[in-house]
């Protein structure tokens, strides 16, 4: 019961700070501004585009989206969250909590519930409402919907773990820049793989390798597309720059599942052991 109660206090935190709202108008904003783009490029592709070119084109605009939403999602994973540790802790709010027959840990990890929460609607949102336009326009599905959508929500829960670790050592702005820093270095690494995979460089292969182990961000991104749009995701040349050249294996899933769990429990263990 404790732990439902700072998870409601979180949502309400968000909702007061009116983050909830404006994520909820830019979102809204980004569906009408894809929906109509999507809907002139259609008007231009019928009667002018094959039935397999324009699926191809379908496709890769739907995967774009995705890839858009994805980064959105990863920048409201941590503007909302980095503020949520250390910020109370310089501000001294937490000692109003900490003093209360409360255990921290229920502390961290109702905070970490809420903005889990917040996260998973907002990619349904987005993830959802792009695949809903293209389906009632184009009649175009992707496939294994709720697997794709799975593996985006594990990357933002990764990125949480992140900044809620983070917030109970370093500061606000510290913390920030070293989520944001891992996730480029996830980024890059993931691209270096990419890359090495389609010209067959080992070395540049074992680079994206290690810097998925250090930050698993991209192996998730990676499957995602290759679960949404198998046909696509193994040709670069057909897919362009979201294509899948080095597939994620299943160890590597299960990796990032156990890293996420790894940061949150050291999240609510640092948090426990520290002196306010």
């Amino acid at each position: 019961m404790t732990v439902w109660t700072f998870i409601e206090l979180t949502i309400r935190e968000a909702q007061r700070r009116k983050i909830l709202w404006v994520g909820l108008l830019m979102g809204l904003g980004f569906l009408t501004l894809f929906g109509l783009g999507f809907h002139y490029i259609m008007v231009e592709m019928e009667g002018n585009a094959g039935p397999v070119e324009a699926r191809t084109i379908i496709g890769v605009l739907l995967t774009a989206g995705l890839y858009s939403v994805n980064i959105l999602v990863v920048l409201m994973a941590v503007l909302i969250s980095v503020t949520a540790v250390s910020g109370e802790i310089d501000s001294h709010t937490i000692d109003a909590l900490v003093t209360k027959p409360v255990r921290r840990w229920e502390i961290i990890l109702g905070k970490w519930l809420g903005f889990a929460i917040l996260l998973t609607v907002y990619i349904f949102l987005l993830a959802g409402g792009l695949m809903l336009i293209v389906y009632f326009r184009a009649g175009f599905l992707m496939e294994n919907i709720l697997a794709g959508l799975t593996m985006m929500i594990l990357q933002s829960f990764v990125i949480l773990s992140i900044t809620i670790l983070g917030g109970t050592r370093l500061s606000t702005l510290a913390n920030g820049v070293l989520a944001f820093m891992l996730f480029g270095i996830a980024f890059l690494g993931g691209w270096i793989e990419q890359i090495g995979a389609l010209f067959e460089n080992e070395t540049a292969v074992n680079i994206g390798i290690v810097t998925s182990l250090i930050m698993p961000t991209e192996i998730l991104w990676k499957k995602a597309i290759t679960l949404f749009q198998p046909q696509f995701a193994t040709s670069a040349f057909l897919a362009g720059p979201f294509a899948v050249t080095s597939q994620p294996s299943d160890i590597m899933i299960g990796y990032a599942m156990c890293y996420l769990v790894i940061l949150l429990l050291l999240a609510l263990y640092s948090f426990s052991t520290r002196d306010l």
